[in-house]
């Protein structure tokens, strides 16, 4: 990509992660550290790669994608509001009651949503049939997905797995947002699923490993991912939980927590600054 597209790129993370922090302060409820690790994916993914129209959510042939992770909705409202597929106002309605903005992805309530996750371990499934839909439609449409990487602890992920590379799917990219911590703590004391990007070869998946904040890296494995033919490919994106948050790094009791008044505005403070030197730029 060139200078000035990494440039507005950047800026937009910036701007998704500052609605991540309005969306889970304004409900005091919901899920910053993953939704903050995974902005560069959803940032490059559905403000320069993918394929749809706002004005026509349920365009026929545009690329779809899934949260696997549903939890971290909030990543994903604001890069759907920043997209342009509904006011970026109503982001601060996160999670209310009469708010189509509920705390997991709805495909029936939110435009730009493509399936409606929650349940760890799903949404990969989901996505593996998108996928398999494709290709005996012969449609010419990607799916992609994003799981978190202690709901690959779950059995059902490795099942989808098994199925994709079976049926040949190289129209399937899959995102793993590996920050090391779940909401009990590292994922290697919980239930340990290293080493993944062996796990994932061996599951005859093509295999890249990236850092998932940088931009210019995220664009070359999905790059990559798409000159693959006859296999689905997973990425692996190495990232800090609640990046660019100086006090949510890499701590897992923001995995499901919201800030009182004074850390948030720490947080909106510490992003403005960030938003102001890329300004410079």
């Amino acid at each position: 990509m060139d200078k000035k597209t990494l440039l507005e790129l950047k800026k937009k993370a910036v701007r998704v992660r500052k609605h991540i922090l309005d969306e889970v302060y304004s409900a005091q409820s919901g899920h910053p550290g993953g939704s903050l690790s995974s902005t560069e994916i959803f940032t490059y993914l559905f403000q320069n790669e993918m394929k749809l129209d706002p004005a026509n959510p349920k365009w026929m042939d545009r690329d779809r994608f899934v949260l696997s992770k549903g939890h971290c909705a909030p990543g994903l409202y604001a890069s759907l509001a920043v997209r342009g597929f509904f006011p970026e106002k109503d982001l601060t309605g996160f999670r209310s009651i009469d708010s189509y903005l509920q705390g997991h992805p709805s495909m029936k309530d939110v435009p730009g949503v493509d399936m409606s996750t929650g349940s760890l371990g799903q949404g990969i499934s989901t996505a593996v049939g998108m996928a398999l839909a494709g290709k005996l439609d012969k449609k010419d449409y990607r799916v992609f997905t994003l799981l978190g990487d202690g709901e690959i602890q779950e059995g059902q992920v490795w099942e989808a797995l098994m199925s994709a590379a079976h049926y040949k799917l190289d129209n399937l990219t899959a995102f793993i947002d590996h920050n090391g911590l779940q909401i009990d703590g590292k994922i290697s004391d919980v239930m340990c699923p290293e080493d993944v990007v062996e796990k994932f070869r061996a599951f005859c998946w093509n295999v890249i490993q990236i850092d998932g904040h940088d931009l210019e890296a995220i664009e070359a494995a999905v790059q990559a991912a798409k000159a693959i033919k006859g296999k689905p490919t997973m990425i692996v994106a190495e990232t800090i939980k609640g990046k660019g948050v100086s006090y949510m790094e890499d701590v897992a009791g923001w995995h499901g927590m919201a800030p009182d008044e004074e850390l948030y505005k720490k947080a909106i403070a510490e992003l403005d600054e960030a938003m102001a030197l890329l300004e410079v730029e």
